[in-house]
């Protein structure tokens, strides 16, 4: 029965290369090359482009059944483009938008602090990366607890660091590359060599810096528990067993 559970958990799993196809190639490449007014043409082009990830998060919120707060951010950023898009608003709110997830998230990861559920917990300390129990016990056993606390708020400013660099980097790519008035096949383009782009411009650094963060905590966590690294690190096939 536990070999069966652990199967259907690597099975629910978020596929990397699933995620990047549906949220970002797919769109992608129907907004730049499908949007014409001799194929899908401007509005049915984005309409399509923009069901792809939302169709995608709907589906993947059903099969978890649990509320993700940046998940429904992201669907909430793919609504407010389509109506940017449909309504041919401003393309200005186009980079006000992409800065504001982000940054919202950065606030939230902060503001988590004052809370007993830290999203620093749920992001990098977490039983999926690291030997939480583990670690857990002897920092209680060392009398090292306060210690790590203290480690933890300064890896929550660092995680919240990597969205507000998100944030100026999505409003800097925006502004450059969004020059044509919303509705119009050039904006769908537009919209979507910026997606393209979003992944090596945006998500490269970002991850880059939340990786430190990380890596500061697992230094902290070896300093004060005088663990192995191979200790500290969560080992998926001993779950199993």
């Amino acid at each position: 029965m536990e070999e069966n559970s652990a199967i259907n958990k690597k099975k629910e799993k978020d596929s990397p290369l699933m995620n990047l196809v549906i949220n970002i190639i797919i769109p992608s490449v129907i907004l730049m090359k499908f949007s014409g007014e001799d194929k899908l043409g401007a509005v049915n082009g984005l309409i399509i482009a923009l069901a792809f990830p939302l169709i995608y998060g709907v589906y993947d919120f059903i099969k978890k059944k649990k509320v993700n707060f940046i998940s429904v951010l992201g669907l909430v950023s793919i609504l407010i483009t389509g109506v940017i898009g449909l309504l041919q608003l401003d393309a200005h709110w186009i980079a006000v938008k992409e800065a504001a997830i982000p940054f919202i998230i950065g606030l939230v990861v902060i503001g988590s602090l004052w809370t007993p559920f830290p999203l620093v917990r749920k992001l990098l300390f977490n039983e999926q990366i690291l030997n939480v129990g583990k670690i857990n016990q002897i920092l209680e056993h060392n009398g090292n607890r306060d210690k790590f606390d203290k480690k933890m708020v300064t890896a929550t400013y660092l995680l919240s660091a990597s969205f507000l660099v998100s944030a100026i980097l999505n409003y800097v790519l925006a502004k450059i590359i969004i020059k044509s008035p919303s509705g119009t096949e050039a904006f769908n383009e537009e919209l979507g060599q910026m997606t393209a782009l979003s992944f090596p411009v945006i998500a490269v650094p970002s991850t880059i810096i939340m990786l430190l963060a990380l890596w500061f905590l697992i230094v902290g966590i070896k300093k004060l528990t005088n663990l192995e690294l191979k200790e500290i690190f969560n080992d998926p096939d001993a779950a199993k067993n």
